[in-house]
């Protein structure tokens, strides 16, 4: 029942256990695309995360179960633009393990990034879901937490 697990802002404590879950989505993704589109490295992820946490670069959220066992997590950033008149929110990962995924934990997770970004005065929140068709369940998982499409593709060049 997902009345049983509790959701908090991470802190630099909890960046092992975010890490390991980093990896397990990273994992997912590139089985499900049968591409190694990532490069993971445990302690580099944990020292990243640890530093973007302290700086409040980066702002996390971790669900945990009963027992205190790390259920899934969502990452935001805050960006501006003038197109989004002002300051908004980027989802940059979120992941539910498995076994959780029946206690809409993913759920409850972007409910409260949505409050957190209303806390701080964000116009929006955003966020590109990995490529289609194999991730059409992760569309359709945000179009049901209200999400809409906005156009585009999600393009990048390594600097």
């Amino acid at each position: 029942m997902s009345a049983d697990f509790t959701i908090k802002r991470a802190i630099a404590a909890d960046t092992p256990q975010v890490a390991a879950m980093v990896g397990e989505l990273l994992d997912e993704i590139m089985n499900a695309i049968d591409a190694k589109a990532f490069n993971f490295d445990f302690a580099e992820t944990t020292a990243k995360l640890e530093n973007f946490i302290n700086s409040e670069k980066y702002f996390v959220f971790i669900a945990r179960g009963g027992s205190g066992a790390p259920a899934g997590f969502i990452t935001l950033y805050e960006s501006y633009a003038l197109y989004a008149e002002g300051a908004f929110g980027t989802i940059a990962e979120l992941y539910v393990r498995p076994e959780f995924r029946i206690n809409k934990i993913g759920a409850r997770l972007v409910s409260q990034v949505k409050s957190f970004g209303e806390s701080r005065n964000w116009k929006r929140l955003e966020v590109t879901t990995p490529p289609l068709p194999e991730f059409d369940r992760t569309l359709k998982f945000y179009e049901r937490e209200g999400f809409s499409i906005s156009g585009g593709r999600k393009l990048k060049v390594s600097l």
